[in-house]
């Protein structure tokens, strides 16, 4: 008989380093807490991020930077990070972003073909923006027509804080403008308010499988009435390893200017997140909002801003109440006749600010009008319009989730990108540092300080001697909970480009609980 000695604590850092997530169960809740004041936090060991694909467009170009921050307490010589190309469908003819989408974007939809569709996407299996060591971002620049999703995984030094950021530049058509997305983590469960199925927009969510079973999922629309009455009942198939878009205007005969997307895995996880092209302003991304949320805070509204729309939904069964403030430099105000919102259960509001921010850099908070005790979650978007006329550009900043100790955007630019930070409630300090560039250069950090009710915009720094792209972290170091965003501004030919890209919390790290005893396994020989 061989004995072969587990112990738990070896058992929960395993699991809490492929999934980030450590759980023990059973026992009295006295004995939950005295675990979890116990945890301690170690660097994950492994992510996962999923790419969507960038446009069709003959006439665009994408820029995708890779990085990962440099962590004390990781291994520095084990691990690597890098991306595929998912699968495609067989008939792959819608447009997203490109000249005005000319397919019914129904590829994929009723998922009847299973997995048999899939081809290979160009630039077959070789690896995309493979790291070579954190601290130092890589990029890559290609033409988007034909450009594949990707999928990556980072795993062991690699891992904590891993982000690849896809900015993509269109010059002409229905889809112009500048679209940049930070690539996710697959889900199960994503909130995707401030889609629209009117005529004068394209928007297609893009589903991405990183798995090797394919994933059933369920798409419903939520407008100012209510759900939108859909056209079929039928789940969708996304074949293994693969993305398939979806026009959301097939999906109802209703048409919404305002809506709220539910994306839901019956099976499997996913990555989800929408192109939206707008005949007039066009087009960006609009990735998922945080988790439905009591309070919420939207970070980021351009000084510039000519107009604003808040598109909230309620997904419970109560309805909500909600303050509306606005956090600008120096104080938190009431946007005048727009100081509070009702959103009724269920259905989804929009409200239109204006030229809200006045000059001045700007957040959004939602608060419950009738105190914590009286509060329903709610899931928030903003569209934000920088320009006039035909020279507009349109982007989308999601309800975003509080930065518990660091958050990254991996493609800053020498000129043209602005950080966003705004503290809710009380003061918070915080660290910026700006990686090397892609060309080389040196790192450099800053301090600062946000005090509680005001949002401070900046341009972040820049690293020493750098060329290329860099990445800009930002870690909480005291205080209270810190949101952030970042915006890209990219002009051209009188257009005001830009794209504004939220940094939520990179979940570099997990809480591990310490176990109390060890567990036994007995083999028999």
């Amino acid at each position: 008989m061989n004995r072969t000695t587990l112990s738990l604590i070896g058992a929960a850092t395993a699991l809490a380093a492929v999934t980030g997530v450590a759980a023990l169960t059973g026992g009295s809740s006295d004995d939950a807490d005295a675990s979890a004041k116990a945890a301690t936090r170690l660097p994950v060991q492994r992510s996962t991020l999923l790419c969507p694909t960038p446009s069709s467009s003959e006439v665009s170009s994408t820029t995708y930077t890779a990085y990962t921050p440099k962590r004390d307490g990781v291994d520095a010589t084990d691990g690597t990070a890098e991306l595929l190309p998912a699968q495609s469908p067989a008939d792959d003819t819608a447009d997203p972003g490109g000249d005005g989408g000319k397919d019914d974007g129904k590829n994929g939809k009723d998922g009847k073909d299973g997995g048999k569709g899939g081809q290979a996407a160009p630039g077959g299996d070789k690896p995309v923006l493979p790291l070579k060591e954190p601290g130092k971002p890589v990029t890559t620049e290609e033409s988007s027509a034909g450009a594949p999703a990707l999928i990556g995984t980072a795993d062991g030094r690699f891992a904590p804080g891993w982000t690849v950021q896809q900015t993509t530049t269109v010059d002409a058509g229905s889809g112009r403008g500048l679209l940049g997305t930070a690539c996710t983590a697959p889900d199960t469960d994503f909130w995707l308010p401030g889609v629209s199925t009117d005529r004068n927009r394209q928007d297609f969510v893009h589903l991405t499988n990183p798995d090797d079973a394919a994933a059933e999922v369920d798409l419903k629309l939520y407008g100012p009435s209510g759900r939108l009455k859909p056209s079929t009942d039928e789940a969708i198939t996304v074949p293994p390893r693969s993305t398939v878009p979806i026009l959301l205007s097939t999906l109802t005969d209703q048409r919404a200017a305002g809506a709220s997307l539910h994306v839901t895995a019956r099976t499997g996880r996913i990555g989800a997140a929408v192109q939206a092209v707008d005949q007039k302003a066009g087009s960006d991304w609009l990735p998922a909002s945080a988790v439905p949320s009591t309070s919420v805070a939207i970070p980021g509204i351009p000084k510039d801003a000519t107009s604003a729309r808040l598109i909230v939904f309620a997904p419970g069964s109560d309805d909500a109440d909600l303050k509306v403030r606005l956090a600008g430099p120096n104080n938190a105000i009431a946007p005048a006749g727009h100081e509070s919102l009702h959103v009724k259960s269920g259905m989804t509001s929009a409200i239109d600010l204006g030229d809200v921010t006045k000059g001045e850099p700007g957040s959004l908070l939602l608060t419950p009008e009738g105190g914590e005790g009286r509060a329903t979650p709610v899931v928030a978007a903003l569209q934000v319009t920088r320009g006039k006329g035909s020279d507009q550009e349109t982007a989308f900043i999601p309800a975003t989730a509080p930065i518990e100790r660091s958050a990254t955007a991996a493609d800053n630019r020498t000129k043209g990108s602005t950080l966003s930070l705004v503290a809710p409630r009380g003061s918070a300090k915080v660290r910026v540092t700006a990686s090397a560039g892609a060309g080389g250069g040196s790192p450099v950090s800053k301090t600062y300080e946000v005090k509680g009710g005001t949002t401070k915009a900046l341009e972040p720094p820049r690293p020493t001697s750098g060329k290329g792209p860099y990445a800009v972290t930002v870690e909480r170091l005291s205080g209270g909970p810190v949101h952030a965003s970042r915006m890209l501004a990219l002009p051209q030919d009188g257009v005001p480009m830009f794209t504004i890209q939220s940094l939520p919390d990179d979940r570099g790290t997990v809480a591990v609980p310490e176990a109390g005893q060890d567990l036994s396994l007995l083999n028999d020989d």
